[in-house]
């Protein structure tokens, strides 16, 4: 076990539905401060962080709640979904001390900064945390891809995608209690078992970048340190 970080810049993907807790939509406040509280920790260890989120908590393109919509508009309406947690999320940062961005890769200047790669890197080198909203700015693509892509134009050494369940597992672990989780897993194996780790469009560009993902549960306390601290925390998905 490393007793300094093993990452010195990481991109943290966090999922619209890890803001809602155990309530059936929204941001609930008590869960997005304890969330800034532990990106905080990682702060304080000298880790630039950049952050992706997700909308799924208010609004999905491919939710029941879009059914008979043009894909493309609810698309963007779950982009617009993205930037709403963005902002709650910087907020809750700014008033928890921490210096933090938000670059949105639609054009909508009076909530928040178009989407720069310069300057995106520039705030990282500064200690910021740069929030990413807006996904990839295209319908059609989820906030997984743009967590792989914002990871690789980023030059992050891992993606970290926080999700409910503490790793992969080899049965689902609420419904088999032998369930084993995987330490690692490769790429292509988790692309042909079809592991759910993110979608195929992220998982390739990640593959083939040779960007590391560890999927851990950022319902664990303290999880997100133990895992850019090297332990063996989560699941790391990753090129033999």
């Amino acid at each position: 076990m490393s007793v300094v970080p093993v990452y010195k810049r990481i991109l943290l993907k966090l999922s619209g539905e890890a803001l809602m807790g155990d309530d059936t939509h929204g941001i609930n406040r008590a869960v997005i401060e304890r969330i800034v509280r532990e990106i905080g920790e990682v702060v304080g260890l000298g880790i630039q962080v950049a952050v992706v989120i997700g909308g799924g908590n208010i609004f999905r393109g491919v939710a029941p709640a879009a059914e008979g919509m043009d894909r493309a508009t609810a698309d963007y309406m779950g982009m617009l979904a993205t930037v709403m947690n963005a902002m709650a999320l910087q907020d809750a940062m700014k008033r928890s001390g921490l210096d933090c961005r938000v670059q949105s890769a639609l054009n909508l200047e009076q909530v928040a900064e178009p989407f720069i790669r310069g300057k995106a890197l520039r705030y990282l080198e500064d200690g910021k945390v740069v929030i990413f909203a807006a996904g990839t700015g295209n319908p059609f693509f989820t906030t997984d891809t743009a967590a792989a892509l914002r990871g690789v134009e980023m030059d992050a050494e891992v993606v970290i995608k926080a999700t409910k369940v503490d790793g992969v597992y080899t049965a689902d672990p609420k419904l088999d209690p032998a369930a084993v989780r995987y330490q690692k897993v490769s790429f292509d194996e988790a692309i042909s078992k079809n592991f759910k780790v993110m979608d195929a469009t992220a998982l390739t560009l990640c593959r083939d970048q040779r960007l590391p993902i560890i999927v851990f549960s950022i319902f664990k306390h303290d999880a997100l340190k133990r895992v850019v601290m090297g332990e063996d925390e989560g699941t790391l998905v990753h090129c033999y």
